[in-house]
């Protein structure tokens, strides 16, 4: 990022990971200089979780690194619990990193007696401990203001525009692509970065797992060879073969995927497998990637160095605006 790294008071921080992405919170040690702190997590014999900080916390200021990835309730319980014992342990200041805030999609009431879940979310965050949350690209923009903490979401489009940009893609031949108009401004300042056009899909959900795209918003793709998909996230990933299907209808032959949050749920890897004009599918390490949902063409980014840099302004009290983009401006 062209700044010198600032130093950490090593005894006075203290970093600790749940069991859902250790490997990102191991990166985000490596960013940090500190040591990754252990944890002790089992069961009883009445399946109630048991979690242990292995160091002390008092007067510390406390990091705690969870992705909210399957199985979701256990991991959100275990962070729950991880920021209680922080707080009931006396530590400074207790800041939950979640990577990958699934709920996020739980954004309103669009049916009767449901939950606006990721409301609740944010409260129960704040209720067990929380003194602060910092996250990784919302996927509804107006989740931020469920927060009654201060919140950073960050982004890593800054991330995806270093690794295409030695490409030197040509706008005359590259079109990126959003799946909907809700993604449609953060796919743009993508495309801004590398020069390129940009158009959106006309997405209806019509479930969990099934979508219907009844064409592009804005600029048309005919006269294009190749489409950037731009999305936060993929999950059972009916949005982006559905997308994918209607781009080579429409005369592209070459499709590269990139989105933040790549869980690849199901049977998405198969699906996705079975496009041929998928030449790329490039995703980060929110969500770890186990080797059964791992594809070829696959490519994973590390967002170590996005959580480490924001972690380290934020503790020299410094802006995180000077280094990233988030919240409404972002989506």
């Amino acid at each position: 990022m062209g700044q010198t790294k600032l130093k950490f008071n090593r005894d006075e921080v203290r970093l600790f990971s749940g069991r859902s992405n250790p490997a990102l919170a191991a990166g985000i040690a490596e960013h940090l200089d500190v040591p990754l702190e252990d944890t002790k997590v089992s069961r009883f014999s009445n399946d109630n979780l048991f979690v242990q900080l292995g160091a002390s916390v008092r007067g510390r200021i406390v990091y705690i690194v969870q992705s909210l990835v399957p199985p979701v309730s256990d991991n959100l319980m275990e962070l729950l619990m991880m920021l209680d014992i922080a707080q009931s342990a006396s530590a400074r200041e207790v800041h939950a990193i979640i990577p990958y805030f699934s709920y996020a999609r739980s954004d309103k009431k669009d049916a009767p007696r449901i939950s606006i879940t990721a409301r609740l979310v944010a409260d129960l965050l704040k209720t067990a401990g929380a003194t602060h949350v910092m996250t990784m690209q919302l996927h509804s923009p107006q989740v931020h203001g469920f927060f009654a903490l201060p919140t950073d979401p960050l982004t890593a489009r800054g991330l995806f525009g270093q690794y295409f940009r030695p490409q030197n893609l040509s706008p005359e031949e590259v079109v990126v692509v959003a799946p909907d108009v809700g993604g449609a401004k953060s796919a743009n300042r993508f495309a801004q970065m590398l020069g390129l056009p940009a158009a959106a899909g006309n997405k209806s959900r019509l479930s969990d797992s099934e979508v219907h795209i009844g064409g592009l918003i804005g600029r048309q793709v005919k006269g294009f060879k190749h489409a950037l998909i731009f999305d936060d996230e993929i999950a059972t990933g009916g949005t982006v073969v559905e997308l994918c299907r209607l781009l080579i209808d429409l005369g592209i032959e070459k499709l590269t995927i990139i989105c933040t949050h790549g869980l690849f749920l199901g049977k998405a890897t198969e699906r996705l497998g079975r496009i041929p004009q998928i030449n790329e599918i490039v995703t980060t390490d929110t969500v770890p990637h186990p080797t059964e949902r791992f594809l070829p063409n696959m490519r994973i980014l590390s967002t170590a160095s996005i959580f480490g840099g924001a972690i380290s302004q934020n503790y020299h009290r410094r802006s995180i605006g000077d280094l990233f983009d988030f919240g409404a401006q972002d989506d």
